[in-house]
């Protein structure tokens, strides 16, 4: 703790000392995040929303919002400020309230760029609502609930959003409203809460205004994607230097320590990394889990590590990260050494699907899908075939993380892509992967995108009962196998180019609800317009929602048969870890309702059986072969 300690007080310094030059980010970057360093409250910035009159807020209301998560007794809460003046202090104040009396439980240095303070507090009581307040000088305050951990709860809400668009500046008061109706237990903010690229910190506290009414009352996750950072798109390449902010070339373009910021506003006050070892340049990294009353959500950063594909593959359409070559060889772009989520964020998944612990249920966060679920682009002639921004490519990648995420009978949420979807991903065959959600945008004003097959028909096992018609099994365009189960479009006028009737146009933006139901062990995911208005009672989805999955058919394998039956006399629900010991490949590790499990498998080898209560470490049975009708069953001793 005392080096802990010594460290921030070091960056603090450090921090605060490049405020006295007018670069803090160095002097070619001299109008990198400028609205909110050096003297910001005299410059007028050429953008559709005057930043100045924005940030100057009067001095009483520069604690702007806060975030927070907690967790195994730690509670970690960031503050973010509105830039501060010359004269003000850098300090900020945690208190709660108990027993009807406000305490001071932590003192934090505000940090400098980026005007945020983020308070680590342990041995933290997670059985009880706790109203909190973060102060700044005599007057300025800022207050919200700390929840309590839902586990009683026998549903798990999470509201999803991501791409909150600058071509509309005003409010989110509809979703705002419709999200505090719903009372979500968790917040996922997928990415692109900034569209300013190289104004993070202004764009950063405008996205805080909007939706600061939700956030100060529930754990948020909110993770930072390209152009959160400053880019069009992001290959991160384990943080090597890009030579422009494209992106296609592999690496970061903005200088380490602007990303930094970025990545520490946006993501410090969730639980410690998994392993925080720096990449390149000392670029931080956050990957890490997060237990929600039961249901464990791993949290992992898709592009930080992925390869670009310009100068590695054959260049097929306009840019090097978009193909319209309909003939070409698909494995000519999966070539042996590309990285997806590379090698730490696997190992990270593997271990995070074995450990059960107070978790009945997984799914994984991250910033886009695992297959490339749309066609058009902006505009009928839009179409694209592939898009290797998506997390389909490579594929030998995308096919690593499916199976580490199907061997945890977990589903996948993410935002980036603008056209929600849910689809079952196909590994080896169609379905036998997880099941995807990807929410859709906040705001659609500028890029919407269609789900449009070229022959305009269903694919084959379309979804019965479907009101929508382009459902079943399809092959994205990088050869991925995806069964579509229900997508959004926006209105058909829009792709067409004509003016809609009416004067609701529906942009096909909003945001995602998934409801964890923790006792039948099924997930529902609901679609809701942003122009809904719950008040008042209307209740509609977009058509083909909601759609509701159970957790064992996230494995959508076909079993050749099944080991014999285990017994659990005393042992309430176990976690069960099935490996095929010819190929020491682990089958899958879930935990399991009631006192009895035939496991399938998918070959007629020797398999191992492992069980335990939290990890599958209390008894072990190899050399198991598959039933036969007159196998005994397992029992185990004395449970």
């Amino acid at each position: 703790m005392k080096c802990a300690t010594t460290l921030a007080i070091f960056t603090l310094l450090l921090l605060q000392n490049s405020q006295a030059t007018d670069h803090p980010f160095g002097r070619e970057w001299k109008d990198l995040d400028s609205a909110a360093t050096s003297n910001w409250w005299e410059k007028e910035l050429p953008t559709n929303l005057d930043w100045t009159e924005f940030l100057n807020v009067p001095r009483d209301e520069v604690v702007a919002f806060a975030l927070y998560t907690h967790q195994n007794g730690i509670l970690k809460l960031s503050a973010q400020f509105y830039p501060l003046m010359p004269e003000e202090q850098r300090q900020a104040r945690l208190e709660v309230n108990r027993k009807g009396k406000w305490e001071e439980i932590a003192n934090e240095g505000i940090l400098y760029p980026g005007w945020s303070a983020h308070f680590r507090v342990e041995e933290w009581d997670a059985s009880k609502n706790v109203r909190y307040r973060v102060r700044h000088g005599e007057n300025a305050v800022f207050e919200g609930l700390i929840r309590k951990d839902p586990s009683r709860k026998k549903e798990i809400v999470v509201a999803s959003l991501s791409c909150n668009a600058r071509h509309d500046r005003g409010d989110r008061e509809s979703i705002v409203d419709n999200i505090k109706r719903q009372d979500p237990d968790l917040l996922f903010f997928a990415g692109d809460q900034s569209y300013d690229h190289a104004q993070h910190t202004a764009a950063w506290l405008l996205w805080g205004k909007q939706f600061k009414d939700i956030i100060k009352d529930r754990p948020v996750v909110t993770i930072p994607d390209d152009h959160d950072i400053g880019q069009g798109n992001l290959w991160g390449e384990g943080g090597i230097k890009a030579p422009n902010p494209r992106g296609h070339d592999g690496g970061y373009y903005y200088p380490a320590s602007y990303v930094n910021m970025v990545q520490r506003c946006q993501t410090w006050h969730l639980p410690d990394a998994y392993d925080p070892t720096l990449i390149e340049r000392d670029i931080t990294v956050y990957y890490t889990s997060l237990n929600i009353g039961g249901v464990d959500f791993a949290i992992i950063e898709d592009r930080k590590f992925k390869s670009g594909p310009y100068g590695k593959i054959p260049q097929m359409g306009p840019r090097p990260d978009h193909i319209n070559d309909p003939v070409y060889d698909r494995s000519a772009v999966d070539l042996p050494g590309l990285k997806l989520l590379g090698d730490r964020q696997l190992s990270f998944l593997r271990e995070w699907g074995q450990n059960w612990t107070d978790a009945s249920m997984k799914a994984v966060l991250s910033q886009t899908n695992f297959c490339g679920a749309v066609h058009l682009h902006g505009r009928m002639e839009g179409r694209l075939l592939a898009d290797l921004d998506c997390n389909g490519w490579p594929q030998s990648g995308r096919n690593r993380a499916l199976k580490e995420i199907r061997r945890a009978s977990a589903v996948h949420l993410a935002g980036d892509q603008h056209l929600a979807v849910v689809v079952k991903h196909g590994i080896d065959a169609y379905r036998d992967g997880p099941y995807s959600f990807v929410n859709p945008a906040i705001v659609n004003e500028v890029y919407g995108r269609w789900w449009w097959p070229e022959d305009e028909k269903p694919g084959p096992n379309p979804i019965a009962n479907s009101p929508l018609p382009w459902t079943g099994d399809y092959e994205d365009g990088l050869g991925n196998k995806i069964t579509m189960m229900a997508y959004a479009n926006p209105d058909e006028n829009l792709v067409r180019g004509r003016k809609p009737d009416g004067a609701i146009v529906n942009k096909a933006d909003g945001y995602g609800l998934i409801r964890f139901d923790k006792r039948n062990q099924a997930i529902t995911f609901e679609c809701w317009p942003r122009v809904v208005d719950l008040n008042k009672g209307d209740e509609g989805q977009y058509p083909g929602w909601p759609v509701t999955v159970s957790m064992e058919d996230s494995d959508g394998r076909e079993p050749i048969g099944y080991l014999p039956e285990v017994k659990f006399a005393k042992l309430k629900d176990p976690v069960i870890q099935v490996i095929e010991e010819e190929s020491g490949e682990i089958l899958y590790t879930k935990r399991i309702r009631g006192k009895r499990f035939n496991a399938p498998v998918y070959s007629k080898g020797d398999h191992t059986i492992k069980i335990g209560e939290s990890l599958p470490d209390r008894f072990e049975f190899g050399n198991v072969r598959l039933a036969k009708p007159d196998s005994p069953p397992i029992s185990l001793p004395h449970m």
